[in-house]
């Protein structure tokens, strides 16, 4: 088995271990395990030439992310911000110790967490990559469900930001997406 199957396997296991369940083709899924599988599975559509670091950065993206409340920082957009960082923190630690564990050495290690911490978007293609492929993930796979727990002027919002994050690549790309009828009339909304 070769360091990257060994590294993507290990990430898996970790995310397998999420006690949050989801429903995907009629069968129950880890949260976390279904999340980076469709993450894989975007890039490799999106970036088919993505960098190995590039693939097990976005594969441990959410790694153990339940492991972190929301409710463990304040319910306000300050602490909102401050859990955001910690968890790309807790990712990149996580994901270090896998890569360190399997063989890789600091140069390769050190990539992966900065793409984990979507350092420098829009000015680093690798990170933008990762930007690109989450707002990709979730339009596709979470927007729908999300849309209907806030009032439509904070969705319209969300996408204006998450538009924002994208490259013209990223755009064009979610254009293509199968949304549904509600999620693509809010995003129309949001992007006059």
């Amino acid at each position: 088995m070769s360091k990257f199957q060994e590294a993507t396997k290990r990430i898996d296991a970790k995310n397998a271990e999420d006690p949050n369940l989801e429903m995907s083709d009629g069968k129950e899924a880890p949260k976390e395990l279904l999340y980076s599988e469709r993450m894989t599975d975007k890039l490799l559509d999106f970036h088919p030439q993505a960098s190995e670091e590039l693939q097990i950065a976005v594969r441990a993206q959410h790694i153990c992310r339940w492991k972190v409340p929301r409710d463990s920082y304040p319910k306000n957009r300050v602490g909102y911000l401050k859990w955001r960082e910690g968890l790309k923190k807790t990712h990149a630690e996580i994901t270090d110790e896998i890569l360190k564990e399997v063989g890789y050495d600091k140069d390769f290690r050190d990539r992966v967490s900065f793409l984990i911490r979507k350092k420098h978007i829009k000015k680093d293609e690798g990170s933008q990559v990762m930007e690109d492929v989450v707002c990709l993930v979730f339009l596709e796979h979470y927007f729908d469900d999300f849309a209907t727990k806030h009032n439509e002027e904070k969705i319209i919002d969300i996408v204006k930001k998450t538009w924002a994050k994208m490259s013209p690549e990223g755009h064009e790309a979610a254009l293509k997406l199968p949304l549904s009828n509600r999620s693509e009339t809010l995003i129309q909304e949001a992007l006059k």
